[in-house]
């Protein structure tokens, strides 16, 4: 069927050349959606390829049926897009060929092809594909789209509008029959009845058909020439076929006047006796411009080879690229890894060297702590000749110190059924107190009289930890600081010594009728908690912080020896149990929440230097005996005004007031705002209060005499 001229095809149409490829779906809906805007027209092209020779079946590829299956989904899918559609099928051999005649006769506007599915390699060797040559050779008025997966492969757009040259066929010479009765239906446009292909019945030999490797129109023309009485002259001829553009190549001589098969096919008109007489021929021009085209083809296929080729040759000049690149990539991870395990075994053998140091100054100090354990025998077995009438406690303490060497703990472990006999059960006419981290109790254990804290059940932690805490707790020794006896890890209890005088705070405001402190005394503890403070900021590894420092955690023996309390027990709570304890007495009347550093409250940074302001207002209340609520603020405004006397504590009826001012101005120092303002503890603070101390005791020594 030849891809004549269809007058129901408007100018400018789109036309989608299809096949049983997996690109043509994507082909039809990338047109739908991006080519048909204006004209709700889409042309669907397919040609149906014959078979070199001819058989008992018609010689088709493809049956009617076959075709019905091709068209059937895009006529679902235009459907569903409301778009009109048109089905061309044209037989020919030359795909290509048959395709570009169509844009030609019909002015299309716009074409789309899918892309082959054959690789570079395979074309190369089995010829150009299709796509590649309509692309090509299609007209300059006319875009080529090629599509693959749904996307645009390749473009070329058209150069200028198509000018509207089609004619429709001439009207034939008077006394010329007509080509084609009318109840056989038109010509150029076989596609009737739903878009169906098919040519009509009862048409036979009648027939105009355009078909490849037919016979040449000139030696049909010739045949009918002798066996029909009539004529037909040249007009007559091109009145039958479909209307062409007025160029070289369509004078109907130069195709149809040469040896081989004609390229564009065979007329056959048999029912019509047509004479072909009058027909000239010009062989010299029909094979020169054969020859040209063949040779133009010829030199289009070159290039394409040569193009390829170049392509290829690219392709894998950069896969060369990228695998020296990939190659010098992997020799450099090669090399890094390389470097990599190298630094890994130094490392190692560094750690092991570092373990065995480790190991011999682990020994050293077992060796240490033997000798030491040693002369603590010694010293043991001298006391226990020393103290007779102590036989019993100095064997019970015999035992401690051979289980502590046997279990290699510093400290002594109590069971709470030891710990419930000594307070007798908890007993309240045993409880002497209750502080921030529970409840305190007096009892007697290994004879001696003991202060017993029993941590708040919300303190409490692992066994584990507490045993860890405890044990750094009881390697501190100091004369100034409470002694760590022992502990019961099971139920969070501490066991201390017992201080008989009590606390500081209790003293200081003599409650139950205590006697006053002397400011020689007063002078004293201040200078013994100073020092024994500098023994906890100067604690190895890390320094430790107190951060409960008050009056009421400073406790008096039998000789007025101060000594710190709960130092460490910080470390045995959660920070969030530990910072709840300056809300716990704040309703009391020397409340925690007066002790705290400004500048940890409010960026919770903890330092040695928040003990220090701790320790200011402590000092400026055994001057003052008052609350520490705005002291510093008091004794301030009494200095400038010069009636400090009236702020020292009138049950002590001697104060140096020099001695007493000097204190003063140094614990408001210690109480500034800020860290940074507040002296040193080793260098400034500790120098003063020992003179201070000795300053009293020279006193006392020459009233003594």
């Amino acid at each position: 069927m030849f891809p004549q001229f269809d007058e129901s095809v408007p100018p400018n149409s789109t036309a989608v050349a299809i096949d049983r490829d997996k690109n043509s779906p994507h082909a039809v809906r990338w047109a739908i959606d991006h080519l048909i805007i204006s004209n709700p027209l889409i042309i669907l092209l397919h040609i149906r390829q014959k078979y070199n020779h001819q058989n008992s079946n018609g010689g088709y590829v493809e049956s009617d049926s076959e075709m019905q299956q091709l068209f059937t989904p895009f006529r679902g899918y235009c459907a569903r897009k409301g778009v009109l559609l048109k089905e061309v099928v044209i037989d020919d051999n030359d795909i290509s060929k048959a395709i570009l005649e169509y844009i030609g006769r019909n002015l299309l506007s716009n074409i789309v092809v899918g892309a082959s599915t054959r690789n570079a390699l395979a074309r190369k060797f089995k010829g150009v594909d299709i796509s590649t040559t309509v692309m090509k050779s299609a007209p300059d008025f006319c875009s080529v789209y090629i599509i693959s997966k749904g996307k645009i492969l390749s473009v070329r757009t058209a150069q200028r509008p198509a000018a509207n040259t089609a004619a429709p066929p001439r009207q034939p010479s008077p006394g010329i029959p007509p080509q084609i009765p009318s109840d056989h239906g038109e010509l150029d446009d076989p596609f009737r009845g739903q878009g169906m292909r098919g040519i009509p019945r009862g048409l036979a030999t009648e027939r105009l058909s355009w078909e490849k490797g037919s016979t040449p129109i000139r030696a049909a023309a010739h045949d009918r020439h002798r066996s029909s009485p009539s004529t037909l002259a040249l007009d007559t001829i091109e009145s039958t076929l479909p209307g062409r553009r007025s160029t070289g190549r369509d004078s109907f001589s130069d195709e149809s006047d040469y040896s081989g098969p004609l390229g564009m096919g065979s007329l056959d008109i048999s029912s019509k006796n047509l004479d072909f007489s009058s027909v000239p021929v010009s062989p010299r021009v029909s094979s020169a411009s054969q020859s040209s085209r063949d040779l133009e083809a010829e030199m289009r296929r070159l290039k394409l080879e040569l193009r390829q080729t170049m392509e290829m040759y690219s392709t894998a000049c950069k896969e060369a690229l990228n695998a020296k690149k990939k190659a010098k990539e992997l020799n450099q991870w090669k090399m890094e890894e390389a470097q990599r395990f190298e630094e890994a075994r130094m490392a190692e053998e560094t750690a092991l060297a570092i373990a065995e140091m480790e190991k011999a100054k682990c020994r050293a100090a077992i060796e240490a702590a033997e000798k030491a354990q040693k002369l603590a025998d010694a010293e043991a077995q001298r006391r226990k000749q020393a103290e007779l009438k102590a036989k019993r406690e100095a064997e019970e303490k015999n035992r401690a110190l051979t289980a502590l060497a046997n279990n290699d703990v510093r400290y002594r472990k109590y069971t709470i059924e030891e710990i419930e006999e000594a307070t007798d059960k908890f007993s309240e006419a045993m409880k002497i107190g209750e502080g921030g981290y529970g409840p305190v109790y007096r009892g007697k254990l290994d004879h001696t009289p003991v202060a017993i804290k029993v941590l708040r059940p919300d303190a409490a932690q692992g066994k584990r930890q507490f045993q860890q805490e405890v044990e750094v707790l009881s390697s501190i020794r100091h004369p100034n600081m409470v002694l760590l006896l022992g502990a019961c890890p099971d139920y969070g209890c501490l066991v201390y010594e017992y201080m008989h005088n009590g606390s500081l705070e209790d003293r200081l405001l003599r409650r139950g009728n205590t006697p006053v402190i002397p400011w020689r005394k007063r002078f004293k503890i201040a200078a013994e908690i100073a020092t024994a403070l500098l023994f906890l900021h100067q604690a190895k590894p890390e320094p430790l912080v107190h951060r409960d420092l008050k009056p009421a955690n400073i406790l008096l023996d039998r000789n007025y020896v101060s000594k710190i309390s709960d130092v460490g027990l910080a470390r045995l709570v959660p920070p969030s149990v530990a910072d709840s304890v300056t809300q716990y007495h704040m309703t009391s009347a020397a409340g925690t929440f007066c002790y705290i550093d400004p500048e940890y409250q409010q960026t919770g940074m903890l330092t040695t230097k928040s003990d220090i302001y701790s320790f200011g207002i402590m000092l400026l209340q055994i001057l003052t005996a008052r609350s520490p609520m705005g002291l510093t603020h008091h004794v301030s405004r009494a200095i400038e005004k010069g009636t400090l006397a009236e702020m020292l504590d009138p049950a002590v009826t001697d104060w140096p007031a020099e001695a007493a001012e000097s204190c003063a101005k140094l614990a408001i120092q210690c109480a500034e705002l800020r860290k940074k303002d507040r002296p040193d503890l080793g260098t400034v603070i500790v120098p003063d209060l020992n003179r201070l101390k000795d300053l009293g005791r020279k006193l006392e020594s020459n009233k003594s005499y």
